[in-house]
C-alpha cells in the first residue's frame, strides 16, 4: 500500500503541484489481488488476461422462431407455389436430444435452440402459415395452447440460403481466444462476457475502501437546523461522492469537532477499513487548524515510516495540503483544505489519481485537451501559482462559471471542467488557448 516516511522539506518550501502529486503517487501502491465472485468485481481491475474455455456460442443455433430445413426444400417457394414440409417435431432452446430433418421435413425451432441435424438453415415463422393453412402468420402459438402445432404440415412461402437466421459456433468467440486483458475495469458488459464463458470468480485488485471525514465545530449536518455561526457539511458529501465516482468503495465521516484528540481517535477507529483516508479542513494556519495540530507529530507515536507532511503549494486554490501515512499499515492520508472549490480541486488533482493507483489502473489522470478562452474579459492569475478555474468546456470552447473564490459552491455545480492557467501567466485574454482538464 504505502512506505511513507515524514518529510523534512522545511516549512518554507513552496511545493510545485507535479512535485506534490509525485511524492504521492510515488508513495502510494496498488493493492494486493484478490480472487471475487463476479458480481462482487463489478468496477475492479483485471489483474490476468482471461481465455475462453468453450466457444461462444457453443453450439450452430437458431436467430429466429421458424422452421429448421434444408435449402434444396424451400428453394424457388413462393406465395402462389408455396413449399408444403411435413413437420416432425420441436426444437426447444436448451432441448438435448434432436430431432433428425429428412429431405420434405421440417422442425418447428426457437430462437437459440440448436440446429438439428440435416438442417442447412431456418426459415422465420412469418415466411410460413405456421402450419395453420391459413396463409402468412406473424408468429407461433405457445405450445401449450396448441401442441398440434409441432406437426403435420407447414407452407413456406419464400426460399432460403444456405445457414440463413443462424449463429455459427464461435462466432461470438472462440475457444483460446483472449475475452479479455489485463487491466481490464470490469463493467456489466464484461462481466456478461465472463458469465456467459463459464466464469464463476475472476482476479482483480479490489476496489480500494476510502474513508472520507471533515472536520470543524461549525459544520452541521444536512437536514439539521442551524445555529448561529453554523454551515451545513457539504465537503465530505462531495469528496466521498467524488472518490465512489473514481472507482472506490467511499465511507463518509460525519463532522469531527475542533478538538485534536478527537479527531486522532475518530482517524484511528476508521484505520481498520481504510485503505486511504481523506481529511477536508483544518490544514492552514490558523489557531483552529486541528488536523494539522492532530497528525503534524503523529509519526512520533507511530511505527517508523509513518508520518504526515503539511505543505505548501504554488496553486490556487489549494496552496495548504498534507500528505503522508498513518498506522500500523501505513495507510495513505491525504487532508486538503476545507474550503469548498479548493478541497474539490485538490481531489481532482491528488486523491483522484492516488485512488485509480491503488485500483492498478495505468491511466491514472482525468483527461486533458486544449480549448479557446471565450469569456468577457481578460482572467487573471497570481504570478507563481498555478491556478484552475472553474469552467464549462463544449465543442472547442470553454467558458469561466463563477469567480475565483474558492467558497463558490453554486459554480462548481455547474462546472464540468477546469481552466489551467500556468506558473508564469498573470492574464489570459479571451480567444487564447489554453489546457482545460475534463470532469465530466
Amino acid at each position: 500500500m504505502s512506505n511513507a516516511a515524514p518529510r523534512t522539506t522545511g516549512q518554507d518550501h513552496l511545493w510545485s503541484v507535479d512535485e506534490h502529486l509525485e511524492d504521492i503517487l510515488a508513495t502510494v501502491r496498488p493493492l494486493e489481488p484478490i480472487e471475487l465472485q463476479l458480481l462482487d468485481a463489478q468496477g475492479c481491475v483485471l489483474v490476468e488476461d482471461v481465455t475462453v474455455p468453450v466457444s461462444l456460442p457453443p453450439f450452430d443455433n437458431s436467430s429466429m422462431d421458424g422452421y429448421a430445413v434444408r435449402v434444396a426444400d424451400v428453394a424457388g417457394a413462393s406465395e402462389e407455389f408455396p413449399a408444403v414440409l411435413d413437420v416432425v417435431g420441436d426444437v426447444a432452446a436448451g432441448q438435448a436430444d434432436l430431432l433428425h430433418v429428412g429431405p420434405g421435413q421440417a422442425a418447428r425451432i426457437m430462437t437459440g435452440a440448436p440446429l438439428p441435424p440435416g438442417a442447412e438453415t431456418v426459415v422465420p415463422v412469418e415466411w410460413t402459415d405456421g402450419g395453420l393453412g391459413e396463409g402468412p402468420v406473424t408468429g407461433m402459438r405457445a405450445r401449450a395452447l396448441a401442441p398440434e402445432g409441432a406437426e403435420g404440415h407447414v407452407h413456406v412461402y419464400r426460399p432460403a440460403e444456405a445457414r440463413a437466421h443462424v449463429r455459427a459456433k464461435g462466432s461470438d468467440v472462440k475457444a483460446g481466444d483472449r475475452a479479455l486483458e489485463a487491466g481490464t475495469v470490469l463493467g456489466p458488459p464484461q462481466i456478461a462476457l465472463l458469465a456467459a464463458i463459464g466464469r464463476g470468480t475472476v482476479r482483480v485488485r479490489p476496489r480500494p475502501r476510502v474513508v472520507v471525514m471533515s472536520t470543524g465545530s461549525e459544520l452541521v449536518q444536512p437536514d439539521e437546523d442551524l445555529g448561529s455561526g453554523q454551515i451545513y457539511d457539504s465537503n465530505s458529501f462531495a469528496l466521498t461522492a467524488a472518490a465512489r465516482d473514481a472507482g472506490a468503495i467511499a465511507y463518509r465521516v460525519g463532522a469531527v469537532a475542533d478538538d485534536a484528540e478527537t479527531l486522532r481517535d475518530t482517524i484511528e477507529d476508521q484505520l481498520v477499513r481504510a485503505d486511504l483516508m481523506v481529511t477536508t479542513g483544518g490544514v492552514s494556519v490558523g489557531a483552529y487548524d486541528v488536523v494539522k495540530e492532530a497528525l503534524s507529530h503523529v509519526g512520533d507515536e507511530d511505527e517508523a515510516g509513518s508520518g504526515i507532511d503539511f505543505r505548501k503549494l504554488a496553486m490556487q486554490p489549494g496552496k495548504p495540503q498534507g500528505f503522508g501515512s498513518i498506522g500500523p499499515d501505513h495507510t495513505p492520508l491525504l487532508a486538503l483544505p476545507g474550503n469548498p472549490v479548493s478541497s474539490y480541486v485538490s481531489f481532482e488533482l491528488f486523491v483522484r489519481p492516488a485512488i485509480r493507483t491503488l485500483m492498478g489502473l495505468d491511466d491514472v489522470h482525468r483527461p486533458r485537451t486544449r480549448a479557446k478562452l471565450t469569456s468577457g474579459k481578460a482572467l487573471t492569475s497570481p504570478k507563481g501559482r498555478r491556478q484552475f478555474l472553474r469552467g464549462t468546456y463544449a465543442d472547442g470552447a470553454v467558458t469561466p462559471v463563477g469567480g475565483a473564490g474558492s467558497h463558490l459552491v453554486a459554480a462548481l455545480a455547474h462546472a464540468d471542467a477546469l481552466i489551467v492557467v500556468p506558473e508564469d501567466v498573470e492574464s489570459v485574454e479571451p480567444g487564447t488557448e489554453v489546457e482545460v482538464v475534463l470532469l465530466g
